[in-house]
């Protein structure tokens, strides 16, 4: 079901259990993860409606017991009814996340457009800084500024959300959302069980784990737009963000994924594994020998759930006419993906960070990104004065590396 506004879903929530409500919220957070074709601004609204209806649960269960504390007996409807209006207003912003309330929303879209905020928007806008600000001192994201806002909820996970559409690796990477240099513990695959011969000792098998952390790198994009700009409304200005940092901050991750260095910058998969005979085929042309060959080379365990990845010329050029021994395409398409499908079974991702011949196989569940605090912006009007310009600066905390590197294998046409 799609509510238009948040009103329309808190309404339709306002009576459902606060257990209910949990549960789906942790449905919504799951389908905006995963679901690359998911409505995530009408899942947003929803979002925010069970969050004020979760607030005005806890807030009628606790006058209940206090009017029946005090003899006052069953709940009165014109009390709850006032509570209901005013978790309409400001409940959402007043706790839980308050970058994911439209209060905050709003103020955020006004304070960078330069247009006036209503009292409510301006203390929810004030409390999130000092929030804000709290947590940067207590990690190394920080900035020359105190006046950086961090970009809504709801705008983070549209961005996201449209990266996942663009295609190429990112949304089939692993993505965190953890503060620097904390280890997380990661599973590797477990051999199988045995057969067991009754009364017979077994030994306890320590699980395959790996840990890894995570360094701290700014990303950093600045854009102008003319002061005109101010008319605009928000949610056009919103449309605008998305699209921005969508094209630089994102997409600066997912070449980073790939290419990264690792020195003041991510590690990417291409510089970040050893390759060598155990793990790299070489060959003057591609051919069907060669991607089993490849398919072959991948550790046991890791091929469930593993895909190839490639550039389009690559595939284009040499795979797509590609027949096996039966005279059988090896490239099955696949409508439903938008017109990629698989090789040998295994789903095709299409990157154009991946340069020249180069075709790499593995699960990509091995390989990760961080952004540690979503993305900050802040604004100028200074800078630009003498152009009638106003300047946004966009500045996002990550990093990306591979966590188990014998999870990928590559093959690659050598060059004369």
């Amino acid at each position: 079901m799609k509510f238009k506004t948040i009103a329309e879903a808190f309404n339709h929530y306002r009576t459902t259990s606060i257990e209910d409500i949990e549960a789906r919220a942790a449905e919504i957070k799951g389908i905006i993860e995963t679901d690359a074709q998911a409505d995530v601004q009408a899942l947003n609204i929803e979002l925010s409606g069970l969050k004020q209806a979760k607030e005005n649960a806890i807030e009628r269960r606790s006058s209940q017991q206090n009017n029946q504390a005090d003899g006052v007996g069953e709940f009165n409807p014109i009390l709850g009814a006032g509570m209901e209006l005013r978790a309409k207003i400001s409940d959402e912003a007043a706790s839980g996340d308050i970058f994911a309330s439209p209060e905050y929303r709003s103020a955020f879209y006004k304070t960078l457009l330069g247009q006036n905020l209503t009292e409510v928007e301006q203390s929810t806008f004030t409390r999130a800084m000092q929030t804000a600000e709290t947590e940067r001192r207590a990690s190394e994201f920080n900035t020359t500024s105190s006046s950086a806002a961090v970009l809504p909820t709801s705008t983070l996970n549209e961005v996201i959300s449209k990266a996942r559409t663009m295609g190429g690796l990112l949304p089939v990477c692993r993505r965190f959302n953890i503060p620097s240099k904390l280890k997380v513990p990661v599973g590797t695959p477990n051999n199988k069980a045995n057969w067991h011969t009754e009364g017979a000792t077994v030994d306890s098998e320590k699980n395959n784990v790996v840990n890894i952390d995570f360094s701290g790198y700014e990303i950093l994009k600045i854009f102008s737009i003319s002061a005109a700009a101010r008319r605009m409304s928000i949610a056009a200005f919103e449309s605008y963000m998305i699209d921005e940092l969508q094209k630089s901050v994102i997409e600066c991750i997912a070449d980073a994924i790939l290419n990264g260095t690792g020195n003041e910058q991510g590690t990417g998969l291409l510089t970040g594994v050893t390759w060598d005979a155990t793990n790299t085929l070489t060959t003057d042309s591609i051919s069907y020998m060669d991607l089993a060959s490849t398919v072959a080379m991948l550790k046991r365990g890791y091929a469930n759930g593993a895909s190839w990845a490639m550039n389009n010329a690559t595939l284009y050029k040499n795979i797509v006419a590609m027949v096996d021994t039966s005279n059988r395409p090896i490239f099955l398409q696949n409508p439903q993906r938008g017109g990629i499908g698989s090789i040998l079974g295994y789903p095709v991702v299409i990157d154009d960070n991946i340069e020249g011949e180069t075709i790499l196989f593995g699960n990509f569940n091995y390989m990760a990104y961080n952004m540690v605090e979503g993305i900050l912006i802040e604004v100028s009007r200074d800078s630009s004065f003498n152009k009638g310009l106003i300047d946004y600066r966009a500045l996002a905390v990550a990093d990306c590396k591979p966590i188990v590197k014998e999870a990928f294998v590559k093959l690659e046409v050598e060059t004369a």
